[in-house]
């Protein structure tokens, strides 16, 4: 076999191992049992009303999955691609959005107020949950299948237990900036990268929490020069994006991300030109 066929070779068998670890990362709950014909199956959402800052409350309803006091995911992950979210930033607030939440996973570490108010249990006090999983079984046009935590803290106090008993409440949300105090935008390098596939998680963003397009730039040419030119990357799953290459990638890496706003920020050389998978490098940049 050629090189050119190895490297193919590579590639595609690292992506499949990819796969396969997105099969295995632990997502919402099961099916509920519940009548979900007002779920709007088959439906065009407009997402647009999700999408605002501090726009109108809109109505929602909410469960909650895994542990009562966990994070969800029984391996604190999820479809996004995020790791140790009962940690912070997370802190065990996270949630599962059904597809106008979840936007294929371009939705992504996107924020939300939350609030109950009409069962006898909640608090009508708003509290901040991030997307990182999808739920596949949504019982409305906007659902949030909550970690245990998330939901028990929507309760008056010490009604915590009585309410998650509720399993499914009706809530109200609405879309707010991120806030990630002391952290900076971080790169994940996934297990399965090598020398002509690449692939990065991207987290911690404040503003909008979420990121639709990446781009990488290599150091130079595989014969020296700089090459001065970004290279898209393509949306692998969840907030995870992968370059697939037909020459051996040459770092260090800068790379290039936009939000849903359209705000762009650089990573320069962010990447460095020893780097390994399975390892985290922070930049010195944020949206804030």
């Amino acid at each position: 076999m050629g090189l050119l066929g190895s490297r193919s070779s590579l590639a595609a068998g690292a992506a499949a191992l990819l796969l396969l670890t997105l099969l295995a990362v632990g997502h919402c709950g099961g099916e509920v049992d519940f009548d979900a014909s007002g779920a709007g199956a088959g439906e065009n959402y407009n997402t647009s009303d999700a999408a605002k800052y501090w726009g109108p409350w809109l109505p929602a309803r909410a469960t909650w999955y895994g542990q009562p006091n966990g994070a969800g995911p029984d391996d604190n992950g999820g479809a996004c691609g995020f790791k140790h979210v009962n940690q912070y930033p997370f802190m065990s607030m996270g949630s599962c959005g059904n597809q106008p939440l979840f936007k294929d996973g371009k939705g992504c570490g996107s924020c939300y107020k939350i609030r109950c108010r009409k069962d006898p249990s909640c608090s009508g006090r708003a509290e901040t949950v991030i997307i990182t999983d999808m739920n596949y079984y949504p019982v409305s046009k906007y659902h949030f299948d909550l970690s245990g935590t998330a939901f028990g803290r929507l309760a008056k106090p010490g009604l915590n237990d009585k309410l998650r008993h509720s399993g499914i409440i009706d809530i109200e949300f609405t879309r707010v900036p991120c806030e990630f105090p002391g952290l900076k935008i971080g790169f994940q390098v996934q297990e399965f990268s090598n020398p002509v596939y690449f692939a990065v998680l991207v987290e911690y963003e404040d503003g909008d929490g979420d990121v639709v397009q990446v781009d990488l730039m290599e150091s130079k040419t595989a014969h020296g020069p700089p090459t001065g030119r970004w290279t898209p990357m393509r949306e692998s799953w969840g907030s995870i994006w992968r370059l697939d290459t037909n020459h051996r990638l040459q770092a260090p890496f800068s790379i290039r991300i936009r939000n849903e706003s359209g705000k762009t920020l650089v990573a320069k050389n962010v990447i460095p030109a020893n780097w390994r998978p399975n390892t985290f490098y922070r930049s010195f940049v944020q949206y804030s």
